[in-house]
């Protein structure tokens, strides 16, 4: 595991803050431990953690203005929200806040670790793969799609030639449609091909994910005829 591998907690249950940085300093990462939303934004700022575990309710800014901040701010590595209770995860769903993932109360301590090896191997592979494209000189690959471009050598997106800021989760997501175009794909097959199939999360995930890409693609989101839903199956980009 590689040492600048860095962990960001907040959560303001001391114990539970405890053991959580006790738990993933024993796993190798560098972990800071923070209680407060206020701290979580300055610590996160100052050190570019790798993953940031954040509760969502915390004392003086909330977990989700501080995922929504960062985000604004350009932070790209994963976010994973916490829960106190079950329904707070439509919450945090509905508000779209730029979160990868959510875990709720009570978890065990190993799904969360694995969540987290998970995404960090994925960030992991992402920054390995464009190091590679950047420095093979390889010839841009690149899906058209009328005014909407995917250039798989760079990871970029344009549509009517202007760069769409997605984040990598998104990218992927969006190239894997684009990949399968015209197919219907149900939300576990996008799970567990976009995701992985050691991701332990459900399939919501998915459709924020698509609703995000809509925001960002579509002419109008709310009446989306790129990428589509199929009643009671799942969803297809039509290009």
């Amino acid at each position: 595991m590689a040492d600048s591998e860095k962990i960001l907690v907040v959560e303001d249950e001391i114990s539970l803050r405890e053991t959580l940085a006790f738990t993933l300093q024993k796993q190798g990462y560098e972990v800071m431990a923070v209680s407060d939303g206020a701290n979580a934004l300055e610590t996160a700022r100052l050190n570019h953690p790798d993953l940031i575990l954040l509760d969502l309710m915390i004392p003086k800014v909330d977990g989700t203005q501080v995922c929504k901040i960062l985000r604004k701010e350009g932070f790209e590595n994963p976010i994973l929200m916490v829960t106190a209770k079950a329904d707070e995860i439509d919450k945090i769903l509905g508000l779209e806040i730029g979160a990868d993932d959510y875990i709720s109360k009570p978890f065990s301590m190993r799904e969360l670790v694995a969540r987290i090896k998970s995404h960090l191997r994925r960030t992991a592979s992402i920054r390995n793969e464009l190091d590679r494209l950047r420095t093979s000189g390889e010839s841009a690959e690149v899906l058209q799609f009328d005014n909407l471009a995917i250039n798989k050598t760079r990871r970029e997106v344009t549509l009517d030639e202007k760069i769409v800021a997605l984040k990598p989760q998104e990218y992927d997501l969006l190239l894997f449609f684009a990949e399968h175009k015209g197919q219907m794909l149900t939300r576990e097959f996008i799970l567990e091909r976009v995701w992985g199939w050691d991701y332990i999360g459900d399939s919501r995930t998915v459709d924020v994910h698509v609703r995000w890409l809509r925001q960002k693609i579509e002419l109008d989101a709310s009446e989306p005829i790129r990428l589509v839903t199929v009643r009671g199956g799942g969803y297809r980009f039509e290009g």
